[in-house]
């Protein structure tokens, strides 16, 4: 009856999972789209422990069990209440190491338990200790998680600024060598006479596999980060699915197969949208070399500034303005008075909407979550293409701290790192007003066409003082 009752409340779990997850592809219902998944995951972590046996024993040290959901819990609770949306993205890498660190772990127990169990029953042949099909999981739960979790952390000290984008010569021929190592060592970890001659190797694979985890990551710059935050996302799903496989856990297996799919898919549609593979994503290093392939501001020639009063001015007697939201408007935690901005424009009559980038920001959706916050209609929301196409009869484009995804290099140089990934064609607009604190380059590090160009007007300074700003002066008109 247990077992049964148990095999319904994963079925429940994993249906909450898939509808929670469709909830979440549009923003008025991806709250309560979460809070469902929550919910059956909630049903599935409860039930596995008042429910759950295996020959005839049931779980019974509840004292480390709900001590671990405690503290868990807690520490999930305050670092979500407390973080600031321009330190979202580094939570999210972070959280998805935890589940990295958590897929090794499993694969770590469950070898070390069949080594213990066959050494007391002095055992140790590998056949009789585990079914061939068993161990295999084991081991690619182990490296896969291995590799989640280094490289995610990685990718957190890199977006806190805490790591710095390092790359050596031949760094990728190394890496390639690391992970030619990995599957050797794992070769002869599926092939070992006895248990007792699998533990070192599978020692060793799990070291390799977090050192290549790191260097990984480490030489992979700037505006490629979603797309290694996408990817490690999917790393870490397809680690729990094996999780899954494991425990014959229903409902961690439908999580992870989810999770896994999910970051794959959205790791190739962000490459599309740069339009570049996912193996130049990864052996491109592309940001890594700030400057490198970016002209100096003198040689693109001359900027020209904007007041306050000015761009005021252009904003509240323009037919149609477009907003590109960047990672300085999330910086400044702006979006509020962004907003405000757009309200009062629409009360003088202004059409106003917002472009957005899928690789804006610094994780994928981050501009769309950003103004969410902040009440903006969804239906104001356009993707790049349909954006691209408005920006030809568009009075006033504002750039709020925007860089990358708006450098017309993309499309004109071709020695740009960034050349054929698609951008927004902002300049296509009568009037660019671009807010910037300075003329520093972006977090790809390559010099800006878009702020040399003839109909751009730099709006310098904080973006939140800028638009409270314009708001008072548009107030004022």
């Amino acid at each position: 009856m247990g077992l049964s009752l148990l095999t319904v409340i994963y079925l429940l779990g994993s249906v909450t999972f898939i509808v929670g997850l469709k909830m979440l592809s549009h923003p008025e219902t991806a709250r309560k789209g979460n809070l469902l998944a929550a919910a059956g995951m909630t049903i599935a972590i409860f039930g596995t422990i008042f429910l759950y046996e295996e020959d005839g024993v049931k779980l019974h040290n509840y004292a480390w069990i709900f001590g671990g959901l405690a503290i868990g819990t807690i520490t999930g609770l305050m670092a979500a209440k407390k973080v600031k949306m321009t330190a979202m993205p580094e939570m999210v890498s972070l959280f998805n190491g935890m589940g990295g660190a958590c897929a090794m772990l499993i694969s770590v127990v469950e070898f070390d338990h069949i080594y213990q169990v066959h050494k007391a029953t002095e055992s140790m042949s590998l056949s009789a200790a585990v079914p061939f099909g068993h161990y295999l999981t084991i081991i690619a739960g182990a490296i896969i998680g291995s590799i989640s979790f280094a490289g995610s952390v990685v990718a957190w000290g890199k977006l806190n600024g805490r790591i710095k984008d390092f790359s050596f010569r031949g760094q990728h021929i190394f890496n390639l060598i690391l992970f030619a190592a990995i599957l050797m060592a794992a070769f002869f970890l599926t092939y070992p006479s006895d248990v007792q001659h699998a533990r070192m190797p599978f020692y060793i694979t799990v070291g390799l596999a977090l050192l290549y985890g790191i260097f990984f990551v480490l030489p992979i710059g700037g505006a490629d980060m979603p797309v290694v935050i996408s990817l490690l996302n999917s790393f870490t799903g397809v680690a729990a699915a094996c999780g899954g496989f494991l425990y014959n856990n229903q409902v961690m297996l439908t999580g992870g197969i989810l999770v896994g799919a999910a970051g794959t898919l959205l790791t190739i549609l962000m490459c599309k949208a740069m339009n570049r593979s996912l193996v130049n994503v990864l052996v491109g290093s592309f940001g890594g070399k700030a400057g490198a392939a970016s002209a100096s501001g003198g040689s693109q020639g001359s900027y020209k500034e904007i007041s306050i009063s000015d761009a005021a001015v252009c904003m509240a007697y323009a037919n149609k303005v477009i907003i590109v939201p960047g990672y300085g408007l999330a910086v400044a935690q702006a979006q509020h008075v962004c907003h405000e901005l757009e309200k009062l424009l629409e009360e003088k009559g202004v059409t106003v909407a917002y472009a957005i980038h899928p690789v804006a920001g610094r994780m994928p959706g981050h501009m769309n979550v950003l103004l969410a916050e902040s009440d903006v209609s969804y239906d104001k929301l356009m993707e790049m293409e349909q954006a691209n196409d408005e920006f030809k009869t568009t009075d006033v484009v504002l750039v709020l701290g925007a860089n990358d995804v708006v450098n017309p290099a993309a499309k004109t140089d071709p020695a740009s790192p960034i050349y054929g990934m698609p951008v927004l064609e902002v300049e296509q607009a009568k009037t660019i007003i671009v807010n910037k604190r300075s003329m520093k380059p972006g977090y790809a590090g390559i010099e800006n066409e878009l702020f040399f160009h003839p109909r751009t007007s730099m709006l310098f300074g904080d973006a939140k003082a800028a638009l409270q700003k314009l708001v008072t002066e548009i107030k004022n008109i």
